[in-house]
């Protein structure tokens, strides 16, 4: 299979949407894109070589459920991703479904996207992209806080949003707007962290082959 990497498809997509939005709010992406590289890397990111937090996620059918369960014995790939309405997120996941799963089932390690949104979302999540692998989520930034991933749009960000129909709480389980850094974290089977890789400007996401290649690690 010839793969296409996110970065280029991101490319593809954000030259339709800047314009679809216009200048005004695609300058307000850009400026809070640009604010968020300058910020650099997040403070207090549990390292490689320390063990993941326990968790208590939502299935898409509301019923708590650990992730060491779901995880069961086996190796993982998180990824931790912002919600349904992030587009950037949708084509990652996609890309994910299409050209990693494949991979990661052969080798029996699990693929489970986190976000902070309602269960229902991870349900529309799941059914969109045609996902078959677990999607949860997690309520309140509670692991990804214990990562240490969590930020917020900007306010400026929040009112683009707005002026598209969309509010970032309505979408969480907890009703903020808080969300985590676009994240992948990889486990071994007694769920130390191997491989963190977090993207603070949401637009740039992990690529398939690197994450092949930590796992190849394991």
């Amino acid at each position: 299979m010839t793969q296409t990497s996110i970065e280029s498809q991101i490319a593809e997509f954000n030259r339709g949407f800047e314009a679809q939005i216009g200048p005004e709010l695609s300058g307000t992406f850009a400026q809070e894109q640009a604010d968020l590289r300058a910020a650099g890397h997040p403070d207090g990111v549990v390292p490689a070589g320390d063990r993941l937090p326990e968790a208590t996620l939502l299935g898409a059918d509301g019923q708590e459920v650990e992730l060491t369960e779901v995880l069961g014995s086996s190796a993982g790939v998180l990824v931790f991703y912002r919600g349904a309405w992030c587009p950037y997120c949708n084509i990652t996941l996609r890309t994910y479904q299409r050209e990693l799963l494949p991979s990661l089932v052969e080798q029996g390690i699990k693929l489970v996207a986190i976000s902070p949104q309602h269960p229902e979302g991870s349900g529309a999540t799941a059914k969109d992209a045609e996902l078959d692998f677990d999607v949860l989520s997690d309520p309140g930034n509670r692991l990804a806080a214990a990562i240490g991933i969590v930020t917020e749009p900007s306010a400026e960000a929040r009112s683009a949003h707005t002026q598209l129909g969309f509010e970032v709480s309505d979408s969480n389980a907890d009703d903020t707007a808080a969300i985590p850094f676009p994240t992948v974290a990889v486990v071994d089977a007694s769920r130390t962290v191997r491989f963190m890789d977090v993207h603070t400007d949401y637009t740039t996401r992990t690529e398939v082959a690197d994450i092949l290649e930590a796992v190849r690690d394991l």
